[in-house]
């Protein structure tokens, strides 16, 4: 990795971009730890993808005002109103003269 490091810092500016470090360490608040590239070299987080609920299965959906109820009583009551309707008139067309 070494000659590919110092072949993209020929074609770059020495001056203008940040050192670039591959051993970085991200340390998340339920205390795990991994390693990556960038331009800092520690990082602290407080949420990652061995705690987050997405990933770990672990998510809930919270319904506290009944929105999903309120959902399905509006659209039973849409589709009964729809069903009820009159269809409209068709409309007449006139000739061009």
């Amino acid at each position: 990795m070494s000659i590919l490091f110092t072949h993209v810092n020929y074609f770059m500016k020495p001056t203008i971009h940040p050192q670039f470090n591959t051993n970085t360490v991200v340390k998340c608040a339920c205390g795990v730890s991994f390693t990556t590239g960038s331009t800092v070299k520690e990082l602290h987080t407080e949420i990652c993808s061995s705690c987050h609920p997405f990933y770990t299965g672990k998510q809930k959906l919270l319904d506290a005002a009944g929105n999903v109820d309120k959902f399905k009583k509006r659209t039973a009551t849409a589709t009964t109103i729809k069903a009820t309707v009159k269809p409209k008139k068709e409309r007449k067309t006139r000739a061009k003269k």
